[in-house]
């Protein structure tokens, strides 16, 4: 659930914010085909295939007075080589957009093509090349209007989006230790807020602020739906020109619920043509999670000049503890750092959505086709956004409502010819699923992940360049036959540039370890060109 915004506390902290844009307009659209030769090496004494890519794609961007935007997108067919590699096709992109259409209104819009792990407790491949088990291929996409206006001195502001995820079936094949999950297949999500807030000092010593939220997911699988209604009520207490502090309460109603699998004579879930599970006619709607009463929490919010802001938030909500909060810290145009933390119940469905659309719409993206994949950490090309981490969507993709808890930090840098990223971060999910009933239940269990992400972009000559990534991951679950597991690895790349043609040499080794089991290491390898149109 996407907390609401306090409309006072930008009118209270009356500063001008460091623009975000390039001082010019410019438009970029850049098409292009590659082909590649790759080699996947199991170091531990397993296969080594390898495999030819044709791949086209697109860079585009678009910087205006009223509109910013970027999207990046590769399709890529595999072709196996022996019957060690079967053919494929992956699409990887990142699409972001804001356009301003009046003063007063925004329209925005998102979407992802990836592909991400599936079951927490099964393999977790970081450099997803050769044959990789337990990855699905997925796609995401939202839409929806921003309105913020004043009417006299209330601010008022209102928005609505409306999303869908689609998920493919995972690359293996059976369950794990006789237990089977569900597969995620598609759902259509909707969500709309409205506010209106008075500043401090206006007509009250404090701002008051009033906000309300809808939410509703209607997923395929097992007929669920998730519905949540919200209303809050904030007020703004400035205590100095850069503090104030700030409470709120406010009232929610949330249901998750679904039906039951349909079972065979033997009491096991009925799969279809795709390995989801079936769902029975005749089962009652069942109550996966529930919550109706009053929430509250207090903060502190600080700004002590246009480029640092801090706020957090502490209360009680979902029957426990809540810790919230967000700093920002641009100490230029090209250095930028950003933490969230945040505390909510969610679906996958609108995890990912919500992902995606913190994503700055001025993102790096470079050839290295080991690492654009777009499922961790995406670094911004600007201080004022430094980019956003996917982990937490990504550490697993459930079919479960669950609580989503945890801390992101994410930073940018750029020095003359070089840019640094980091991106480090720890999530939770507490699953939901009905208690009563047939079918697998996962009620209460927990999934936990930690992770980091460096990334380093040198031009070496006005033609040619180096880009290094390195990540390391650990998954942790009380699901049955869950074991903690290591992920890590890096990768190299470097690019040279003919004109329209370029070349791209590069390398990556990747390991990962579950339980106590021995680890896999692996070698990647690869030769490309690409002609750009």
């Amino acid at each position: 659930m996407i907390r609401p915004v306090l409309l006072a506390t930008a009118a209270m902290l009356a500063l001008p914010s460091v623009a975000n844009a390039q001082d010019r307009p410019r438009t970029s659209v850049t098409p292009y085909i590659e082909v590649s030769q790759t080699l996947d090496a199991d170091l531990k004494g397993g296969d080594t295939v390898t495999y030819t890519s044709v791949a086209a794609g697109v860079d585009a961007a678009v910087t205006t007075a009223r509109i910013n935007g970027q999207i990046s997108y590769r399709y890529e067919h595999r072709f196996g080589e022996g019957h060690d590699l079967g053919d494929d096709d992956i699409h990887t992109g990142l699409a972001r957009v804001d356009a301003k259409l009046t003063p007063a209104l925004t329209f925005e819009a998102g979407g992802i093509a990836t592909r991400a792990r599936s079951d927490i407790r099964g393999a977790a491949p970081g450099v997803l090349v050769g044959n990789v088990d337990n990855v699905s291929q997925l796609y995401g996409v939202y839409a929806g209007p921003t309105l913020a206006t004043q009417l006299g001195v209330v601010n008022v502001g209102a928005a609505y989006q409306i999303g869908y995820t689609k998920v493919e079936t995972p690359t293996y094949a059976g369950p794990i230790d006789g237990q089977r999950l569900d597969y995620y297949d598609h759902s259509l999500g909707q969500l709309a807020t409205a506010t209106v807030g008075i500043a401090p000092g206006t007509v009250l010593p404090v701002g008051v602020t009033l906000s309300g939220l809808y939410e509703r997911e209607d997923g395929a699988q097992l007929g669920q739906r998730f519905e949540g209604y919200h209303g809050r009520g904030d007020v703004l207490l400035p205590v100095s020109p850069n503090v104030a502090l700030t409470a709120g309460v406010g009232y929610e109603r949330i249901e998750a619920s679904q039906r039951d699998p349909l079972l065979t004579a033997g009491g096991t879930p009925v799969l279809d043509g795709n390995g989801r599970f079936e769902t029975d006619p005749n089962s009652p709607r069942r109550i996966a999670y529930r919550t109706d009463g009053v929430y509250y929490d207090a903060g502190v919010v600080w700004r002590p000049d246009r480029r640092t802001s801090v706020e957090a938030h502490v209360g009680r909500r979902y029957g426990s503890l809540s810790y919230t909060g967000t700093a920002t810290y641009q100490a230029s145009k090209t250095v930028g750092f950003a933490v969230n933390v945040y505390d909510s119940v969610q679906t996958f469905g609108q995890q990912l959505r919500q992902g995606v659309a913190a994503l700055p719409t001025s993102f790096v993206s470079n050839q290295d086709p080991f690492s654009q994949q777009f499922n961790g950490c995406v670094f911004g090309t600007s201080g004022g956004a430094p980019g956003g981490c996917l982990d937490s969507v990504f550490q697993s993709i459930t079919t479960a409502s669950y609580r989503a808890r945890g801390v992101d930090a994410v930073g940018t840098i750029t020095r003359g010819l070089s840019t640094f990223g980091v991106g480090i971060g720890y999530a939770n999910r507490r699953l939901y699923a009905p208690t009563g009933g047939s079918g697998i239940v996962v009620y209460g269990d927990e999934d936990e992940s930690y992770y980091g992400q460096l990334f380093w972009a040198r031009s070496l000559s006005r033609n040619s360049g180096l880009d290094v990534n390195a990540f390391v991951d650990y998954y942790t679950t009380q699901l049955s036959g869950g074991e903690g597991t290591w992920s890590y690895g890096a990768t190299g790349s470097y690019y040279r540039n003919f004109g329209r043609l370029s070349t791209t040499a590069s390398v990556g080794l990747y390991s990962f370890k579950v339980g106590d089991l021995s680890s896999d290491v692996s070698l990647q390898a690869l030769l490309g060109a690409r002609y750009h149109f």
